[in-house]
């Protein structure tokens, strides 16, 4: 017997591409428009007139809550009030605050990068601050304007990313039917027109630190004894994101087999990924635990009870050390450059230690291996120290007569 309800699935939501509506029952359909766009509808019967209220697109409502908005709008109509009229009433007097709020709610979740979180937030909370006391369905294009144009030209790429989580703002608040008519930060044909062009800045990438100088960095670095010293310290030795050491939690660690597992949610690609932990940095981690006693607590933890050390904690340190010219970032650069031209380990090997994906869909599908050994013996070489001392990988100890490239470490 077929199901009445509950008839579509994830895949089918994100894959289908045949314009018309598909049902999942109960009222609820998912509604592909010519242009491939999709959105839930609602189809109910009121005092014998058929009606539709919209619940969203899928980019912003997922299949569980289009279900469960449907469910509720169904006992709204069991009970004998219309959804739609419902909706308005509770919807009268929303401001642009409360919708980015709503907004901030459901995106910061899936951010991982802690960064990326704080952008978010300061973005629809301070830089927006003038519109959000504002009601959202009476905001107009010059109420953006007045946001947009004191940063336009002083501070380009924040505020194209500000206009472009203004828009998501006003797009969800179009979704739930709190305002109608043209996205007053929509770019394309709208404020591009208002707008003074935004000169195009030259990607740059993150500045690395020079491979030769930084067996000394390492040495000055575990004469400073504040907890972003030893953050640092242990974000270079693992080659990891700033983010991936600031949110790692003892429980991610295994001492014993030397293995940090950092979990899929607070990846960039939204994969698990395996760290292997040599000597250097468990030696971190050994001076780090009287920090902590939750056994799931914070390993690097911020001034804060519960919080993670700041993002500003590690460049700040950088600074005092004048290396502020670099990025924490950039020691991941290093780490590339180094293992390039200092080691004969492959390519491959080298980005599985960044977590990075190498090769297309179909051969990553056919690489099940994560290369974790070859990895450990990679990272026992590193941090650039090698350079200087290259590790012999057979005797496991360092030979001031081996060249750079001796002994085959990619295997």
């Amino acid at each position: 017997m077929a199901r009445s309800i509950n008839r579509l699935t994830a895949r089918a939501v994100s894959t289908l591409k045949v314009p018309g509506r598909h049902a999942d029952g109960g009222g609820l359909y998912l509604q592909v428009d010519p242009s491939l766009a999709k959105r839930w509808v609602f189809v109910f019967q009121w005092h014998g007139q058929r009606k539709e209220m919209g619940l969203g697109s899928t980019l912003a409502v997922g299949l569980a809550e289009a279900r469960e908005a449907a469910r509720a709008a169904r006992a709204s109509v069991h009970g004998g009030v219309n959804p739609i009229e419902a909706r308005k009433a509770e919807q009268i007097g929303k401001t642009f605050g409360d919708v980015a709020d709503d907004v901030l709610a459901g995106i910061l979740p899936g951010l991982s990068n802690l960064k990326h979180q704080n952008q978010w937030r300061t973005a629809l909370q301070k830089a927006a601050l003038p519109l959000r006391a504002k009601q959202v369905a009476e905001i107009t294009t010059d109420d953006v304007l007045d946001v947009l144009r004191p940063i336009w030209t002083r501070t380009p790429e924040t505020a194209a990313r500000l206009r472009g989580r203004i828009e998501r703002v006003f797009d969800a608040a179009k979704a739930k039917g709190l305002r109608s008519g043209e996205n007053p930060a929509r770019w394309r044909g709208h404020l591009e027109l208002l707008l003074p062009k935004r000169k195009r800045l030259a990607r740059s990438h993150h500045a690395a630190y020079p491979v030769a100088a930084l067996p000394r960095f390492m040495q000055l670095l575990k004469t400073r004894q504040a907890v972003a010293a030893r953050a640092l310290e242990f974000t270079i030795l693992t080659g990891a994101r700033t983010g991936e050491t600031l949110g790692m939690r003892w429980a991610e660690v295994n001492t014993v087999e030397g293995i940090w597992v950092v979990p899929a949610s607070r990846m960039k690609a939204r994969i698990e990924h395996r760290v292997p932990l040599t000597a250097s940095a468990l030696a971190v981690l050994e001076k780090v635990r009287p920090l902590q006693s939750e056994p799931n607590g914070l390993v690097f933890p911020g001034q804060r009870r519960g919080r993670p050390l700041s993002q500003m904690a590690m460049i700040m340190l950088m600074r005092r050390m004048e290396a502020d010219e670099f990025t924490v970032h950039g020691f991941r650069s290093t780490f590339r450059d180094w293992a390039g031209d200092h080691t004969n380990f492959t390519r491959e090997v080298v980005e599985a230690a960044l977590s990075h994906s190498v090769g297309n869909a179909v051969e990553r599908a056919y690489r099940r291996s994560d290369a974790f050994e070859k990895r450990r013996r990679l990272m026992d070489a590193w941090p650039g120290i090698a350079a200087v001392w290259p590790l012999c990988p057979r005797r496991r100890r360092w030979r001031r007569s081996d060249g750079p490239h001796s002994g085959d470490h990619g295997l």
